[in-house]
């Protein structure tokens, strides 16, 4: 266990960013299997957002520190040459959030029907149709096979291996056509209504390849889980899949427990003493495959069980990951 003076947040470099130096030196301190305490709780979302304004996956930031151990300078460095010079807009915005000031004030949009905020309400998750042209969803999809080495007509070279996969995720977090693709009005607009607020930061996060299985590639999962505390009150917030091409039922396709965001206090309540909620038959809660097509987004509360599926269809899906949350909302004390 570690008690030490940390960098100060205010402390910056070269591309003046408050918050970067100091998220710099505690991950080479953890690399080092170094505990940190006196580490505020909600100091993580400063690092994730952080994240955000750089435009960089924050996944990939961190394997590139425990892997290289650079230099501060050498640091910023990458994050230039990586997701190229922040933007200052950016830059500004998060300097002044993390000071406690929030200068971003705009009218709530109101994009959602009546009968799509119903629907919502009763279960936990929206399609918003043609959120992105199918034009950018084919491009996105040849984008994301010359990165993994594939050709989507071709079943032979679905299973090779790369160093970029990792299951069915792909790591590819930056390209003008994916951050395009994550800019879309209606898919922003519709998280800040959900939200009821627009200081919303958008994530730099990945793509996804989930190929047919075959007699020796299975699903690798992720099956359904949450990404969450569970621990009461489940905070409000959001997650996102936009869908690259057209996605069968047994495609692969995105997998919710429809509505569950209304029953998950009860069910946590009626669980046997010392039962971990996360090794339970989540599929016997009524899990159900959402089928779309491409250009298609589909949002959803974060307190569904949700999760991937096993693709016994003979066409691969292709997906992208997209989200907006605040720097600065309520969370649970601790992981359960």
């Amino acid at each position: 266990m570690l008690s030490t003076s940390l960098t100060p947040s205010q402390e910056t470099g070269k591309l003046q960013i408050m918050h970067l130096k100091r998220f710099w030196e505690k991950s080479l301190l953890k690399r080092e299997g170094k505990i940190i305490v006196d580490v505020p709780k909600e100091e993580w979302r400063f690092d994730k957002i952080l994240m955000s304004a750089l435009g960089l996956g924050l996944e990939q930031t961190t394997v590139y520190l425990f892997e290289t151990v650079p230099g501060f300078e050498e640091f910023e460095d990458w994050i230039i040459k990586t997701a190229g010079m922040p933007v200052p807009e950016n830059i500004a915005r998060y300097n002044n959030e993390f000071g406690g000031r929030n200068l971003l004030n705009k009218d709530i949009p109101d994009v959602l029907s009546d009968e799509q905020l119903k629907f919502w309400d009763q279960n936990g998750y929206l399609i918003l149709k043609n959120a992105v042209s199918k034009k950018a969803c084919d491009e996105t999809i040849e984008i994301i096979c010359q990165s993994i080495k594939v050709n989507r007509e071709e079943s032979g070279t679905w299973y090779q291996h790369h160093a970029s996969r990792q299951g069915i995720m792909v790591q590819l977090f930056q390209h003008p056509l994916i951050q395009k693709n994550r800019e879309s009005v209606i898919v922003r607009q519709a998280y800040e209504q959900l939200w009821g607020r627009t200081d919303l930061w958008c994530t730099a996060d990945r793509v996804g390849f989930n190929p047919p299985e075959t007699d020796e590639w299975t699903f690798p999962g992720p099956d359904l889980h949450w990404d969450v505390s569970l621990s009461l009150p489940i905070p409000f917030g959001l997650q996102g899949i936009l869908y690259l091409a057209d996605t069968a039922s047994n495609q692969g396709a995105l997998t919710v427990v429809p509505g569950f965001q209304n029953k998950v206090e009860n069910w946590l309540s009626e669980l046997p003493a010392g039962a971990n909620p996360r090794q339970q038959d989540l599929h016997a809660l009524g899990s159900f495959p959402i089928a779309a097509n491409a250009g298609d987004f589909i949002i959803w509360h974060q307190a569904l069980p949700h999760g991937s599926s096993p693709n016994t269809s003979q066409k691969p899906r292709f997906v992208q990951y997209i989200n907006y949350e605040p720097l600065n909302f309520s969370e649970a004390e601790e992981w359960i």
